[in-house]
């Protein structure tokens, strides 16, 4: 009789030649399991084994009610020490720390409904301790020989390497946006070859006028720098791949929508940043707005420059000074004493002006100082009265030289010479911008116009009102010397003669 029924003499013959998987079911004695014999398992049951374990992916299948596991080579990589106590056991108890989520699963495929997940997080005991890990799974049914679900397939690719990067990732990068938000320094970086905006910190918004610019290419977000050849600079780091440096760049913003371009002044780089092949691809802008420093160095260099022009002028008058007084004095005792106090008057103008950065100084000031060694202890001889002025410069000298004049002529002859005699200094503005200055000496003895016309009555009379633009008038009352001076509040500013001595 010819038997038409051989046995196959390999049951495991359906697993081919795989890996140590393969090997471990061939041993594996599944006769503990409801699966039964490997002799007994369904043609649909060997098939699916034979799939996953042809698979380089991590794939287990989860068999019948209880999901008796059965896996490939890279599924027990991702068991880790769970392997291979894992293979033919129920997946709810071989993996009892998410035994709710596997239930869920088997429910669900075995109900013939698939089910997906992606970065799912678990808490699995794959080390003999907690840990967290992140997964792709994708479940789908395994359908029997009538077309019904009899058990589950799971892909399980394990994200964690990844997720921990991205995580990584945006945690630094979270940290230089802080960073770059918290700079002192604007910052901004721009891509592409329009050089379109990525990302600007605060310091940059408040450079351009919190304009809205990112997404934007330069030459739309910010249209005054294309006209002002930045744009060219930024092709050239494109282009070329070196970092172009510049130092109080002036640049002109529109800081405020509708009003006109501002001038600042900046300290920047552009920075090219490199792809892995070594290709431009950003562009790092940083920098500092220098204005402020700028407009001082400008400053100061302007004061330096004033400065030497009114040594020159000081030199000048000093050497004015010596030269008429010389001229109009006796005896060297005389000039001695005469130069001494009228260069202690041009040092005490000097030191108001000073103080003041030699902007100009108030008049009540300088007089003050120009009086201030003719005081009387136990008695007011100086009055002075006048609306609040501020004079230039030029004109705070030459007032002050001519007071001094005026207050060493009283004190020798005049009104504070005397225990009685009084002087009245006073100043006042008109409507139409005139300026009016009078030295009035009361109760003083006698005076009279001198015959000898000396230093201080050509510096009153015919200096002061040529360097101020008006005219002087001095006449010798019985009470005492009235000096008045008429000019104008534009002369007294210094506003005609800017570029004068």
């Amino acid at each position: 009789m010819v038997r038409t029924d051989i046995e196959d003499e390999d049951p495991f013959r359906f697993l081919g030649n795989g890996g140590q998987a393969a090997q471990l079911i061939r041993s594996f004695d599944w006769s503990t399991t409801p699966l039964g014999p490997v002799e007994q398992w369904s043609g649909c049951l060997r098939t699916a084994t034979s799939l996953i374990l042809q698979s380089p992916v991590p794939i287990v299948m989860l068999w019948g009610e209880d999901g008796v596991m059965i896996y490939n080579d890279a599924y027990s990589v991702f068991a880790g020490h769970r392997h291979p106590a894992l293979l033919g056991s129920n997946v709810r108890e071989g993996w009892a720390e998410v035994a709710d989520f596997n239930d869920n699963v088997m429910r669900t495929g075995l109900a013939g409904r698939t089910l997906a997940y992606r970065d799912q997080e678990l808490t699995l005991h794959r080390k003999g301790y907690p840990e967290q890990v992140w997964m792709d799974l994708d479940y789908s049914p395994v359908l029997d020989e009538n077309g019904k679900p009899a058990g589950v397939i799971a892909i399980v690719v394990e994200t964690t390497e990844r997720v921990l990067a991205e995580r990584r990732n945006r945690e630094e990068f979270q940290r230089l946006q802080n960073l770059f938000s918290q700079a002192p320094t604007f910052m901004a970086m721009t891509s592409g070859a329009d050089h379109r905006f990525e990302l600007i910190n605060p310091e940059y918004r408040k450079l351009i006028g919190n304009r809205e610019v990112v997404g934007l290419p330069v030459a739309q977000a910010l249209p005054e720098i294309a006209e002002q050849g930045f744009i060219e600079l930024l092709d050239q780091v494109l282009r070329c791949g070196e970092a172009v440096k510049r130092t109080s760049e002036r640049v002109l913003l529109m800081r405020t929508e509708g009003a006109p371009l501002e001038e600042r002044f900046l300290d920047f780089v552009y920075q090219p940043i490199r792809d892995e092949r070594g290709t431009v691809t950003q562009i790092f802008v940083q920098g500092s707005d220098v204005t402020e420093r700028v407009r001082a160095e400008n400053h100061q260099r302007l004061l330096i420059n004033e400065l030497n022009h009114r040594v020159k002028n000081t030199l000048a008058s000093i050497q004015s000074i010596v030269s008429l007084t010389l001229r109009g004095t006796q005896t060297k005792e005389e000039a001695s004493k005469a130069i001494s106090s009228r260069i202690m008057a041009l040092s005490r103008a000097h030191n108001v002006l000073t103080s003041e950065n030699w902007d100009g100084a108030d008049l009540r000031s300088m007089v003050e100082s120009a009086l201030d060694a003719f005081y009387i202890p136990g008695r007011e001889a100086i009055r002075i009265s006048g609306p609040q002025l501020r004079v230039g410069p030029h004109a705070a000298m030459s007032l002050a030289l001519a007071i001094h004049e005026l207050a060493t002529n009283a004190t020798k002859y005049g009104a504070l010479s005397n225990t009685a005699g009084t002087v009245d200094v006073s100043w006042a503005t008109g409507a139409d911008g005139s300026f009016s200055f009078r030295w009035v000496e009361q109760d003083g003895p006698p005076v009279a116009p001198s015959e000898r016309r000396g230093f201080g009555s050509r510096l009153i009379l015919q200096v002061l009102p040529l360097e101020l633009k008006g005219v002087a008038d001095i006449s010798y009352a019985q009470s005492g010397v009235v000096f008045a001076l008429q000019t104008t509040v534009e002369a007294i500013s210094d506003k005609p003669i800017a570029g004068g001595a």
